[in-house]
């Protein structure tokens, strides 16, 4: 029998203006305990040029990171050619196939989803957020964007994880950001 999985969190990355932010939360729990309040849950791959951040089973997504840093190695940091391996590998091995996670991945040109099913979405509107918080964090990035255009990703991703952690009790205020500029002297 299986125990109570990790679960709950919000991640949204958005990209405008030349850059590209992704954050989440840092909440994560057990059932209905919250066990660490400052995980990590967006990181830096392939020479801090690609941002990956992940929704679902933690011990599932650092597998799945390690597996699509290999990929993207291999194909020499093509964000989209790795993503499409690891969504062959991850829809076609018997092992993966089993890992409950969400990725979402981007460079400075490109915001991708990646699913267990084999999905690799790239949203319309340069918006994507997962896990539990994602949907409130999503409304609120797209009301940003339409309402306030004077907004840098960052400062979208951020007010979009607030808004989300006054909602989503799987969501809180430990906030880590990350993005990345055009120009590699401007990343943060």
């Amino acid at each position: 029998m299986k125990g109570p999985t990790l679960h709950g969190t919000t991640v949204i990355g958005v990209r405008r203006h030349d850059k590209v932010a992704l954050g989440s939360d840092g909440q994560a729990t057990l059932g209905s305990t919250v066990m660490k309040h400052k995980a990590q849950k967006v990181r830096r791959l392939y020479e801090g040029k690609i941002l990956a951040g992940f929704a679902g089973s933690t011990a599932d997504a650092f597998t799945l990171f390690e597996r699509f840093e290999d990929k993207l190695k291999q194909y020499s940091g093509n964000l989209t050619r790795a993503s499409v391996e690891l969504a062959k590998d991850w829809r076609m091995d018997r092992y993966l196939r089993r890992l409950e996670a969400l990725l979402v991945v981007a460079t400075i040109d490109k915001l991708l989803l990646l699913s267990g099913s084999g999905d690799i979405i790239e949203p319309d509107d340069d918006i994507v957020s997962i896990g539990s918080g994602g949907s409130f964090a999503l409304a609120a990035a797209r009301a940003m964007i339409q309402h306030a255009p004077h907004l840098s990703a960052k400062e979208i991703v951020t007010d979009s994880l607030n808004i989300a952690a006054d909602i989503c009790v799987y969501t809180n205020h430990s906030l880590t950001v990350l993005e990345i500029a055009d120009s590699p002297t401007n990343m943060q």
